[in-house]
């Protein structure tokens, strides 16, 4: 193991790790969320306001982790979720994560913000999903949804709680905007991080020259530094299910919608014809405010009828992932802690976070008394105050 990965024995140990690799900025961008960071707090503040109630003496000998969603069954039932410009944090990130899901055989969704062609992170990880965020210009849209068909994903994942850009104040605080603006505080993040600077930033300038967003629409989108970030990303207000039937027609794979809090959207969204949804509030970065998917994932399900329902936000542990599975959610996605292990590791640092949630799945699953993930119910769990779940 690497002198970085001592001492990680949790996913949260990469985030006090990355805190001091990265830059402010960059570190900024990544863990923040918006405003008063109520949506982010009430991520954690749902996992933790529910308790076990194991079982014992239950032969656990034989217990499995594995997981089906959408006709494939994977060896555990979480995934890497879509980060945004994650190359800015990690070197070649997407094409990290993406090497690190395919050994783990765990499935892994590629950011349409990224900073590497899909069509490479294709190659790398033929099973990786990718995620859009609709061009504002409709014209757009089909030529985008054509090209990522035609690099050979096989699932479309389609973020669709970004109708404006939302109010990023740490960014601002911390120095970090979108497009990146080179300043004197800015250079000084950079000289004062030489691992991340050397190891990322200029190593990546060198090999690959001017980052650009180069997965927002059928051709190449706009540098780092560029004024045109800010354009591409804003005049999706005027999106609506329209267009997601438009897409629906021309998308022949799996289609799935994330960033659904509303039961009545869960409705929508079936009657549709999309295959699953990611019930999410954008892990707190869109509208502040909004609940914990846990919360309202009773009501999803039942809009649902059938249609699978993953979730994500605040998941940390293997105690978090069983909890979302025996509130109904039929398979968890984890962002942050993964992008903040392929920065202080790369790919070794991905698989370390994988082998560490996996382990605790595994290892809890026999102390909760469940052998198959399918056992799960809300009987496993009572909502602490006295209020049972079951």
């Amino acid at each position: 193991m690497s002198r970085s990965l001592r001492g990680i024995l949790s996913l949260d140990d990469f985030e006090k790790a990355a805190r001091s690799y990265l830059p402010r900025p960059v570190f900024a961008y990544v863990s923040g969320a918006v405003e008063d960071n109520a949506s982010f707090n009430d991520n954690r503040a749902a996992l933790d306001e529910w308790g076990f109630v194991p079982r014992v003496l239950v032969d656990v000998s034989k217990r499995s982790t594995a997981a089906s969603i959408l006709g494939r069954e994977w060896p555990v039932p979480f995934g890497i979720a879509p980060m945004g410009i994650s190359a800015l944090s990690a070197y070649r990130g997407d094409l990290v994560l993406a090497r690190a899901a395919r050994k783990a055989g765990i499935p892994m969704i590629m950011s349409g913000s990224s900073l590497i062609r899909l069509e490479e992170v294709a190659r790398e990880n033929p099973d990786a999903w990718f995620q859009a965020y609709l061009p504002g210009d409709i014209a757009r849209i089909a030529p985008l949804v054509d090209r990522v068909a035609a690099a050979g994903f096989a699932t479309l994942l389609v973020t669709v709680d970004t109708a404006v850009l939302s109010n990023r104040e740490n960014n601002v605080r911390a120095g970090f905007s979108t497009p990146l603006r080179p300043s004197l505080a800015l250079a000084w993040d950079g000289i004062t991080h030489p691992r991340w600077l050397f190891g990322n930033a200029l190593r990546t300038v060198m090999n690959h020259g001017m980052p650009h967003f180069e997965n927002s629409f059928a051709e190449r989108g706009a540098p780092i530094l560029s004024r045109n970030v800010e354009r591409d990303f804003t005049q999706r207000d005027h999106l609506n299910w329209t267009h997601l039937a438009g897409i629906r027609g021309r998308w022949k794979g799996k289609l799935l919608l994330k960033g659904l809090i509303s039961p009545d959207d869960v409705r929508i969204a079936r009657e549709h014809g999309v295959d699953g949804i990611i019930a999410s509030n954008h892990g707190g970065r869109q509208l502040d405010g909004t609940v914990s998917p846990l919360r309202v994932l009773p009501d999803l399900l039942a809009e649902a009828r059938g249609m699978p329902v993953m979730v994500d936000g605040g998941i940390r542990r293997g105690t978090d992932v069983l909890k979302a599975l025996a509130l109904g959610a039929k398979f968890v996605w984890v962002g942050r802690p993964f992008n903040y292990a392929a920065a202080i590791a790369g790919e070794a640092g991905v698989a370390h976070a994988i082998a560490i949630l996996s382990g605790e799945v595994h290892r809890n699953m026999a102390l909760l008394g469940v052998t198959s993930l399918a056992d799960l119910e809300p009987k496993h769990l009572v909502k602490i105050g006295g209020n049972h779940g079951g």
